[in-house]
């Protein structure tokens, strides 16, 4: 018998989990590790920040369905992997030994980069976990009562840009519901070279199409910015041009702001030397297995790839739903083929396919691969990725609920893009 430990419940690590024990016989033993009982829905943070949704519809304590589909269940957390001898150490003390270990962890949130940045100690509200988009919320609803300058974005070192133009656009949204748009200017501050890039090169005609978006809600953007601190109230944002030289500071009010921070790699993973990269994203191959630690895999927003580009800013790359799950997946089936005494063969898609809510309307953009070159770029405009996006959610909800290990999510969006596509 072997054990197989998922540590991380999250968007990766629950179907992972399920994943794993699909593939593998009742004789091997699966658990899942995680700080926490609950599973949250990372993508509906945006709505819950202003009200759209509720943290009991968007989250679900994880161990009734563990024990229903047979994975043990840890909730202290881990706070140290001895890769050397297999073991994990947890938060509160206990040692798990492990035959073949799954990183999923996703990140850890680099904050304290910025002076000023941050929902704790700081003075910018984030969407990053579901306490954080609660904690937004509670701001934004004081801001309701007397409102003023916005400030959205995403600060240098940030690889996940599409959360920031969402929750800019259901804000927007939102305030032109209850009336009281024209008395909010908004500022997207961003470190990506123009509006649209997304961490991916751009995607398709997405430069114009976002700036478009942004000049008919009457957003104002800052691009190349690297931010320098934050006060209460007052932004300082230093632009830099091309080179990546100096080239205008700004100094912007807000009442409100929610600015996406940098990742690194979260403490029990950092420490592993061989492990991970120098900010602690987990090294994979092409199986998503770490050279060095042939019985350790990873997948998610914790694994190290490379920026598509270099930015006169440093920019990131994303690690979109469809990949992860793809990721997942090969994970799992390459898991299998060892303990059958075979090699691993299976690779992930690595394709973007990313739904961004506008709040009345949506873009889907599709990256096939994500990294160039492509077999295909596309961006399209439309209500029906609004709709796609309340969709996803249920969709992946109900796989939490169920155990399901299905991806018909993924070829339901990839025949919409060809609908759209003839029209």
């Amino acid at each position: 018998m072997s054990h197989i430990v998922v540590l991380g419940a999250g968007i990766g690590g629950v179907p992972a989990a399920y994943d794993l024990r699909k593939e593998l016989s009742k004789e091997h033993q699966v658990t899942l590790v995680n700080k926490g009982e609950k599973f949250c829905f990372t993508p509906s943070n945006p709505w819950a920040a202003v009200g759209w949704s509720k943290s009991e519809k968007i989250s679900v304590d994880l161990t009734k369905y563990m024990k229903k589909k047979k994975i043990d269940f840890k909730t202290s957390g881990a706070k140290t992997i001895d890769a050397e001898n297999n073991k994990m150490v947890l938060e509160d003390g206990e040692v798990v030994e492990y035959d073949y270990l799954v990183i999923t962890t996703g990140p850890k949130l680099a904050f304290h980069e910025v002076e000023g940045l941050g929902p704790n100690g700081g003075h910018t509200q984030s969407i990053c976990s579901l306490p954080h988009a609660e904690q937004a919320w509670e701001e934004y609803q004081k801001f309701l009562e007397n409102p003023g300058p916005i400030v959205i974005g995403a600060v240098q070192g940030a690889s996940c840009f599409g959360p920031a133009y969402e929750f800019a656009m259901i804000v927007d949204t939102d305030l032109r519901k209850r009336g009281i748009r024209d008395q909010v200017p908004m500022t997207f501050v961003t470190a990506e070279p123009y509006i649209g890039h997304l961490g991916l090169g751009g995607v398709g005609d997405s430069k114009g199409l976002m700036e478009s978006v942004m000049r008919d809600r009457h957003i104002k953007w800052v691009t190349n910015a690297k931010v320098d601190k934050v006060e209460e109230g007052k932004m300082f944002v230093t632009e830099v041009d091309g080179k990546g030289e100096d080239y205008k500071k700004h100094e912007l009010d807000f009442g409100f702001s929610m600015m996406l921070p940098a990742f690194l790699g979260v403490d029990a993973v950092m420490g592993v030397e061989g492990l991970n990269n120098p900010r602690g994203f987990v090294l994979i191959d092409e199986h998503q297995r770490n050279p060095k630690f042939k019985n350790i895999y990873s997948a998610g927003v914790c694994v190290a790839i490379p920026p598509v580009e270099a930015t006169p800013i440093p920019t990131g790359a994303p690690k979109t739903g469809y990949m992860i799950e793809s990721m997942v997946t090969a994970a799992a089936k390459n898991i299998k083929a060892e303990l059958e005494g075979k090699e691993p063969t299976h690779k992930a898609t690595w394709n973007a396919i990313c739904l961004a809510d506008l709040g009345d309307t949506g873009v889907a953009f599709v990256a096939l691969p994500q990294i160039p070159p492509r077999n295909t770029t596309w961006a399209k405009k439309g209500k029906w990725v609004h709709l796609a996006k309340i969709a996803f959610e249920k969709y992946f909800m109900r796989k939490v609920k169920t155990g399901s290990t299905d991806s018909l999510f993924e070829r339901y969006i990839l025949g919409m893009m060809k609908i759209k596509r003839l029209k």
